[in-house]
């Protein structure tokens, strides 16, 4: 069997991972992957991701049946019909729709591997879903596996990176092979794991969210292997980075 080669990146660093051909799972804990995997679940077509407000903006424009939903410093922009808040994507909200989102870090990040040749949505609420599809096609592909940790406002994120840790620690069971990174988020994760939500929560981006009076999203993201569901993000013409889809597991 090949040997199956695992890195963590952050969005700024996303050199070679449609070089080498990686399956690209990316993670943004707070919130947008764990509101992807929430909208998806609970029955939303699909997500479009966009980098821009203006970018979200004329894509309503032209659909407006579509949810236009997002954030900027953690609020929802003004005209907008849902924020960035999974605990809002419920069912009734959502289902047999498709959702524009953009946010200020998750959905640049899943712009920026776009090109990549598979990319999964991960978060600690579909981990167990992320990792096993991963696996499983990263073998049919004999492809690598990149982590990618969206972070924050281009620096350091502790959630994603712990998140990361957690994906990292059961593709190593399968017998992944880790670059530096990804052992890193393994050993911070093994740390953290016992007492998960109080270690997010002292983070910054936790505590911004607090602030904002959104310490609710903060408990809701933070549980693992909750949601059997695996966002696959698909090309599309109509939109410029595709969009999201529940893929059959």
């Amino acid at each position: 069997a090949l040997t199956l080669h695992v890195h963590l990146a952050s969005q700024w660093e996303l050199r070679g991972v449609v070089e080498r051909g990686d399956i690209a799972v990316v993670i943004d804990v707070l919130r947008c992957s764990s509101t992807i995997a929430t909208a998806l679940h609970n029955g939303a077509l699909g997500v479009v991701p966009v980098k821009t407000l203006d970018e979200a903006r004329e894509i309503h424009r032209k659909n407006p049946n579509f949810i236009l939903a997002g954030e900027r410093r953690g609020v929802k922009p003004e005209g907008f019909q849902l924020g960035n808040s999974p605990r809002e994507f419920t069912r009734a909200a959502v289902e047999g729709k498709y959702v524009i989102l953009t946010t200020t870090d998750g959905t640049r990040a899943l712009a920026g591997v776009s090109d990549a040749r598979l990319v999964f949505v991960g978060s600690f609420l579909n981990a167990k879903t992320v990792v096993e599809a991963s696996l499983r096609e990263a073998e049919r592909l004999e492809a690598g596996i990149t982590l990618v940790a969206a972070g924050r406002m281009r620096g350091f994120s502790l959630e994603d990176h712990l998140c990361a840790g957690l994906l990292a620690s059961r593709l190593v069971e399968a017998g992944a092979v880790l670059d530096d990174a990804a052992y890193a988020a393994i050993l911070a994760y093994r740390q953290a794991e016992k007492d998960l939500l109080s270690h997010i929560s002292r983070g910054i981006h936790a505590q911004g969210l607090k602030r904002l009076g959104l310490g609710e999203d903060v408990d809701y993201c933070v549980r693992v292997d909750v949601l059997p569901v695996l966002p696959v993000l698909e090309k599309n013409e109509d939109f410029p980075y595709g969009v999201v889809k529940p893929a059959k597991i």
